[in-house]
C-alpha cells in the first residue's frame, strides 16, 4: 500500500537514489536539491515537510509540502502567503505509469487538510508550461490555473 514517510537519517540515502527519466529532468529538481531547499526554508522561519513515497517497504518517490513564505524567498507569489503548497513531487523512473503519482497527490492533500501549520484557504503548486502530464494530473484533482506565474512556471490552486 502506498504511504508517506517523513525523511529521516534512516531513509534519506534511499530517497536520494531516486531519479526521474532524462526527459523529465527539466521539470523537477533532484531530491538532494529539494531536501536542501526544505532545510533552508526551515532555517529561514518557513515550513517544509519532506516525505518519501513508499509502496510497502520500497521507496518509489518524493513529495514535499510547504506552508506560507520564509524570510529569504524573493519574488514570492501572492498565493503563497498563508497557504499550503505541493512544492515537489517526483516518482522514480522505474515506478512511473503505475498510478503512484496520483495516489501520492491524494496522500499529500490528506496531509495538507490536517492543517499541520494552521488553517488555510488554498493549496497551490506550479509546473512548467511544457509539462502536459503534470497539467493533466493536477487538473484531475481540480487544481485550477490562475494566470499567475512563479518564475517561468504556471501556478494552479485548489480551494481547501
Amino acid at each position: 500500500m502506498l504511504h508517506l514517510e517523513k525523511i529521516t537519517a534512516k531513509n534519506v540515502w534511499d530517497i536520494l537514489k531516486l531519479k526521474v527519466s532524462e526527459s523529465q529532468r527539466d521539470f523537477v529538481a533532484a531530491n538532494d536539491v529539494s531536501i536542501i531547499e526544505a532545510y533552508i526554508a526551515i532555517t529561514a522561519n518557513g515550513h517544509a515537510f519532506s516525505f518519501g513515497i513508499y509502496d510497502g517497504e520500497t521507496p518509489v518517490g518524493f513529495l514535499m509540502i510547504g506552508f506560507d513564505v520564509d524570510d529569504c524567498w524573493d519574488g514570492t507569489p501572492r498565493i503563497a502567503k498563508g497557504n499550503y503548497s505541493l512544492w515537489r513531487l517526483m516518482i522514480d523512473q522505474k515506478y512511473q505509469k503505475r498510478g503512484f503519482g496520483k495516489k501520492a497527490i491524494a496522500l499529500g492533500l490528506d496531509f495538507v487538510r490536517s492543517f499541520p501549520c494552521g488553517k488555510a484557504k488554498y493549496c497551490w503548486l506550479s509546473y512548467e508550461p511544457e509539462n502536459v502530464v503534470a497539467r493533466h494530473l493536477y487538473s484531475s484533482f481540480r487544481f485550477t490555473e490562475t494566470g499567475d506565474m512563479d518564475g517561468d512556471e504556471i501556478i494552479a490552486v485548489l480551494e481547501l
